[in-house]
């Protein structure tokens, strides 16, 4: 009998240990989850303050060589800003998910 309380212990302990481990790991994605959410919310008011000014810019505008001007050089910072904002939230993603599976492998994420 004895025998069979140890055997069901080294069972049991080892699954409610993973089952904590996963826990764990699910608040943490749900809290990182907030935090991708707020940069992207951040990206977007950032877009449009600046879709917005070369709005304002064009239309202040003296002739229409300044208005092609005001929208080229928009669209080629807004294509920068797009590459700079997809890496930020890329890079904040990939570390969310090495800490998130870290509680899972015992292995510190870099």
């Amino acid at each position: 009998m004895a025998d069979d309380k140890s055997m069901a212990d080294r069972i049991i302990e080892p699954v409610k240990k993973a089952g904590e481990q996963v826990r764990a790991a699910g608040e943490k994605m749900m809290e990182n989850s907030a935090s991708v959410n707020r940069k992207v919310l951040d990206h977007a008011e950032k877009n449009a303050m600046e879709a917005f000014a070369a709005m304002r810019a064009a239309s202040s505008a003296e002739n229409l060589k300044q208005v092609m001007e005001i929208q080229a050089s928009f669209v080629r910072e807004q294509a920068a800003r797009s590459v700079e904002q997809a890496r930020e939230v890329g890079e904040l993603i990939a570390s969310f998910g090495r800490a998130a599976i870290e509680p899972l492998t015992g292995k510190k994420g870099k």
